[in-house]
């Protein structure tokens, strides 16, 4: 019976720190569709190439703060999941002419997005 509860536990908690707050309506796997051309970039593995197309869409379809706090905290999951060089994933935005309310970085708070 213990055991039992010990695992409800641990996967209560692990939905908590996977599923994005209520309201929002992009979630981790959207994210990653959109950016996915940006990996070979953001890695050191290739050129910016059609990276821009993506971040363009996310940055259309995050249009309320839940959804720009959900997009922030897979943005800071993905960076730790790839060998991600910060500096470039942090210079996406400008180099393709979207401003975002936070800076792409491990340290950014992502409660405090609006």
């Amino acid at each position: 019976m213990l055991k039992a509860m010990c695992i409800l536990l641990i996967a209560a908690v692990l939905a908590v720190n996977v599923v994005p707050p209520a309201d929002a309506a992009i979630g981790c796997g959207q994210v990653v569709s959109y950016l996915n051309a940006c990996i070979p970039y953001v890695t050191g593995q290739g050129p910016l190439g059609s990276c821009c197309g993506g971040v363009k869409g996310l940055y259309s379809a995050a249009s309320t703060t839940p959804d720009r706090q959900s997009v922030c905290n897979c943005l800071k999951s993905l960076a730790s999941s790839y060998n991600v060089n910060l500096d470039k994933a942090a210079g996406l935005p400008g180099q393709c002419g979207v401003s975002i309310p936070y800076k792409i970085s491990p340290s950014t708070d992502c409660a405090k997005v609006q």
